[in-house]
């Protein structure tokens, strides 16, 4: 069984879509392209050269990570404008983009209905009812270690819809197995099924296995 990891930060993995570091040359498997919230003080033309080159490429899979971090200190009005260009540059690539937000949810709305291409949600481990709201307004949500052990995150799993549901390990360790394994516990399903929905969820996305 193949269990493709939505997000990662190992190099050597290879089935999933490893996030690209800010300048870093892509490798020669699947990526995404972006530049991280907290990062975007001091971005220069250059770096804007970059992100438009490395998304041209038909390895690079989606946009991100990017978003709004609220625990940041950089003001929020300069990663709204980052946020902002990468939409557009998601909508002229016709990329999803891969969402990081902290404490912004609120704001978040606003930036959905800028983009014409599918938000996915990294690592969401928040409150059910911010979930809710957030599968009212159509976004995908990836699921990492927290569900593991949060049994309020686990009671919102167990309810969402799996077209619209993604599971990654981001930058632990841990075994991908493990979290396919409870998520497909939770719904009562079984974990081919799960691996099955999932490859459906990526056709949506255009993204190749």
């Amino acid at each position: 069984m193949t269990f493709f990891d939505f997000h990662h930060h190992q190099l050597t993995k290879h089935s999933g879509i490893y996030n690209l570091h800010l300048n870093q040359t892509p490798p020669d498997g699947c990526y995404s392209a972006g530049i991280h919230p907290a990062l975007s003080e001091g971005i220069t033309e250059l770096q804007f050269e970059w992100l438009s080159e490395v998304t041209q490429l038909s390895r690079c899979l989606a946009i991100g990570e990017c978003g709004l971090d609220g625990l940041s200190k950089i003001e929020d009005e300069v990663q709204e404008k980052i946020f902002k260009w990468q939409i557009e540059l998601a909508n002229e690539r016709n990329k999803p983009l891969i969402i990081h937000c902290v404490r912004r949810f609120s704001q978040l709305l606003h930036f959905k209905k800028m983009a014409k291409v599918p938000m996915v949600i990294h690592g969401y481990n928040k409150r059910k009812s911010i979930g809710v709201e957030l599968q009212k307004h159509d976004f995908y949500l990836s699921f990492g270690k927290s569900v593991l052990q949060n049994v309020n995150l686990q009671e919102f799993v167990k309810d969402f819809p799996c077209e619209k549901l993604f599971l990654e390990t981001d930058d632990s360790d841990i075994d991908l197995q493990l979290i396919y394994q409870k998520v497909a516990d939770l719904k009562n399903i079984k974990i081919e099924n799960l691996i099955k929905q999932i490859e459906e969820n990526l056709k949506i996305f255009n993204i190749p296995l």
